[in-house]
């Protein structure tokens, strides 16, 4: 585990990223170890966990056999485990069940346990993916108040959508959570689109991905906090870790209020 201790200022936040290896192995095996990867992130704020880490994001043929309600087994115990560590946890994406309907869900918990939001991917990936055949596409854009101001529910694909985060911001948004399984084939993307989203939002970026390989195809880890100035202040490697950062929320209002891009916009 790597510790970064950022600026001091009035609001602070301990946030942790769950770089999990995704391992070929039963749902119920990778839900016990991450469960325990969990408690090295005890006395964090904010726990980040990837997408689709329960079986793999390439794992396409589970995933019908493997979804799960949102009143499932792997929320049941991720709730319990917020409960327990009395802290709120994005818990990564799943693939979700409603109905007859397949859905890449993410969900954010809060120290009682209690689901404040819920997120469908809407960006769905298609190039050398199942995942657009296989899963029914979100419909709206997600916010979430916390104490250290709004957070912006993401997954993956949609950091290539800059009009999203935007949409995110115009609902108040001062911090996006990313989960994702980003590919080590487009690991120079995946930088530049982290730091480019906080950046160009004035936002903090929190993003978790995976490590290790599924089906083939290697992850490119990477997961990384990033300030409202594009600074990248905590960073992991490419192997499975867990990244811990004490950062200062009152920057993005300082920022803000000192750079005004944001009511620079120009609607035309």
């Amino acid at each position: 585990m790597s510790l970064l201790a950022c600026r001091k200022g009035l609001v602070k936040m301990r946030v942790s990223s769950i770089q999990l290896e995704i391992k070929q192995r039963p749902k119920v095996k990778t839900l016990e170890y991450l469960l325990n990867l969990i408690e090295q992130g005890r006395g964090s704020d904010l726990i980040l966990l990837p997408e689709i880490w329960s079986i793999g994001y390439f794992s396409f043929s589970r995933y019908k056999s493997e979804s799960e309600t949102q009143d499932g087994l792997t929320v049941e115990a991720l709730r319990q485990k917020a409960a327990e560590l009395k802290s709120h946890i994005f818990t990564g994406s799943f693939i979700e069940r409603e109905g007859e309907h397949l859905f890449n869900t993410t969900l954010l918990l809060n120290p009682e346990g209690n689901i404040i939001a819920k997120y469908r991917k809407i960006h769905l990936f298609g190039y050398h993916s199942e995942e657009k055949r296989l899963l029914q596409q979100g419909q709206e854009v997600v916010t979430a108040q916390t104490p250290w101001g709004r957070a912006g529910l993401s997954t993956c694909y949609d950091l290539r959508f800059p009009e999203f985060y935007r949409r995110m911001v115009d609902q108040g948004a001062g911090f996006f959570l990313v989960a994702s399984a980003w590919p080590m084939a487009r690991l120079d993307a995946w930088v530049l689109f982290n730091r480019a989203r906080a950046h160009e939002n004035l936002a903090y970026l929190f993003s978790c991905n995976c490590a290790g390989a599924n089906e083939g195809h290697q992850f490119a880890g990477h997961s990384m906090f990033v300030d409202p100035m594009g600074k990248v202040v905590c960073e992991a490697g490419e192997e499975e870790e867990i990244i811990t950062g004490e950062v200062n929320m009152s920057m993005v209002q300082e920022v803000r209020s000192d750079f005004s891009a944001l009511e620079d916009r120009v609607f035309i």
